[in-house]
């Protein structure tokens, strides 16, 4: 992944105005500079055919770090498509940003969600995530990760299953 360093111009400017301007703004002797990953450094990647039925594509957005030990990806499903039952050791948020989606906790109802919705997966509990049967879906996922692992893939969801509404 390509990850060039920049200086945030604001901190630059407050910087350069010497010792007066960071006493009175009370920052950090030493700060930690901003960094951008150019949009399109990580390569698209298929949904792995073992974890999701019909057409997936994930766009990696940021990996977990030493910071902030979450990772975030763009997930778009086409049309039918689907995660498999799955859960999350430290949670995940969904936030739809295109489409029509649909979402179910094992044991609960659908749901129904849309772009500006978002979804809360506690730790451990049993769910998947997909498009509606017509319309395509794209969330991005905010992942948690415990000990290096983020998911527990389970069985797939079954078109009965998917279409039980």
């Amino acid at each position: 992944m390509l990850n060039r360093p920049f200086v945030c111009l604001a901190y630059a400017a407050l910087a350069s105005a010497g010792a007066e301007a960071e006493a009175e703004t009370k920052l950090p002797a030493k700060t930690a500079i901003q960094q951008i990953t150019p949009a399109g450094a990580s390569a698209s990647i298929p949904g792995p055919a073992e974890f999701f039925t019909g057409r997936v594509r994930i766009d990696p957005v940021y990996p977990a770090n030493e910071t902030i030990n979450a990772s975030g990806g763009l997930v778009t499903f086409e049309p039918g498509a689907r995660s498999a039952w799955h859960t999350h050791p430290l949670g995940q948020y969904l936030v739809v940003t295109a489409g029509v989606g649909l979402t179910q906790e094992w044991g609960r109802s659908i749901q129904v969600i849309r772009p500006g919705d978002v979804v809360w997966c506690p730790p451990g509990v049993k769910h998947w995530h997909g498009a509606a049967p017509t319309t395509a879906m794209t969330h991005m996922a905010v992942t948690g990760a415990l000990d290096g692992k983020n998911v527990d893939w389970m069985e797939k969801v079954s078109d009965e299953q998917y279409l039980a509404r």
